[in-house]
């Protein structure tokens, strides 16, 4: 993710902020001008703050302002352009919220806590779903499978537990996850390596994808020649994963033990590392981040991965990345950042990933 400033007071600002921490003027994100403003109430509305550093003659004033309706609840700190006449927008909500189908029942204080966590996970992916410029159709655009997010709560009278996953358009994350403790458990019980909040949904829209990119493109064919063929009976494939575990050497063709599972899960473990790769290059550009660790592990992170047409370019930073923040937690007495590793295969893959993605975003503005 990039670096955000206030336009104040220069402080750096963390995409979560919702009060700059220097000059302690109100924060919102505008996604449609990916910027992170310094804001004042005006009436109903709000204005954006004067730059401090911008010359009077190239200010830009994105004029009237309202915050998504999850604001008020402490959910959400995007905004959205205040049209004249249309009141408060569409809904209220802004582009990241208008996806949501159900939220839990937040008359219970310990879900509010919950789904304020999940709300922040779900606006960091959109962040990257807009920087990439991937379609999400909205719920009511007549779009035949829509992007809907339903965030659901266990019900404590039944003995039957919310699952996470994704089915034809509806990427359902059961609350729980957002529970630190809950999560770390259960990713212990079960072997992982990793398991996080922003992983979930960046796994199950992985699923999402597969159905607007793969099968409804022209790509199901040149799939199925790297990941495996899909029609393969799920149920039957889950059941022999977790009874038997992964194959004997899959690491040396699979991101994660489990993508061994099924082709579609090879997918999206792949889509879910590609994203982590995307925006965590991002960030180490923002910071003009040089890894040198020898000759073939150095790495000068200086462009933006979301315009990237080389994959090639994106995996050869992204390996020596990994290493030293493996390095620095390890120096923390923490465990690896990224506990993976990337063969050729997996590159393949990721690759193919990438190149999908980049059909969906055209080439910047010279």
């Amino acid at each position: 993710m990039k670096l955000f400033h206030c336009q104040c007071c220069g402080a750096i600002l963390y995409f979560e902020n919702t009060v700059c921490l220097k000059c302690g003027h109100m924060l919102g994100y505008l996604p449609d001008a990916d910027r992170m403003l310094a804001v004042v109430a005006d009436g109903p509305v709000w204005r954006a703050l004067p730059d401090s550093a911008a010359p009077a003659d190239q200010a830009t004033d994105p004029g009237p302002l309202r915050f998504c309706r999850n604001w008020e609840r402490s959910a959400c700190n995007w905004m959205h352009r205040s049209a004249a006449g249309d009141g408060d927008g569409p809904a209220g909500y802004c582009l990241a919220c208008l996806h949501n189908r159900t939220v839990p029942d937040l008359s219970t204080p310990a879900h509010v806590k919950l789904w304020t966590k999940m709300e922040a996970a779900k606006r960091r992916l959109m962040y990257s779903v807009l920087r990439l410029n991937l379609p999400r159709p909205l719920p009511d655009s007549g779009h035949p499978e829509p992007l809907v997010f339903e965030f659901l709560a266990d019900d404590p009278g039944s003995t039957e537990k919310v699952l996470t996953g994704h089915s034809d358009g509806v990427i359902t994350i059961a609350l729980i996850e957002a529970d630190d403790t809950a999560r770390e458990t259960r990713r212990s019980q079960m072997g992982e390596a990793y398991r996080t909040l922003l992983g979930h949904f960046r796994h199950e829209v992985g699923h999402y994808y597969w159905d607007l990119l793969v099968r409804d493109g022209d790509a199901l064919e040149d799939c199925r020649a790297l990941f495996g063929d899909e029609r393969a009976d799920y149920a039957e494939a889950m059941k022999k994963h977790y009874d038997m575990g992964a194959p004997e050497g899959w690491e040396n063709r699979f991101v994660s033990a489990y993508a061994t599972m099924h082709p579609w899960e090879d997918w999206a473990e792949t889509w879910a590392h590609y994203l982590h790769m995307v925006d965590t290059l991002e960030t180490a550009s923002a910071l003009g981040l040089r890894v040198d660790a020898g000759q073939s592990l150095a790495a000068k992170v200086d462009a933006d991965p979301h315009h990237s047409r080389d994959a090639g370019q994106l995996i050869g930073n992204w390996v020596p990345l990994t290493l030293a923040l493996n390095s620095l937690n390890r120096s923390m007495g923490q465990s690896d950042l990224y506990p993976f590793s990337l063969p050729a295969d997996v590159q393949t893959k990721l690759r193919f990933v990438h190149d999908l993605v980049q059909r969906c975003h055209p080439e910047p503005a010279a």
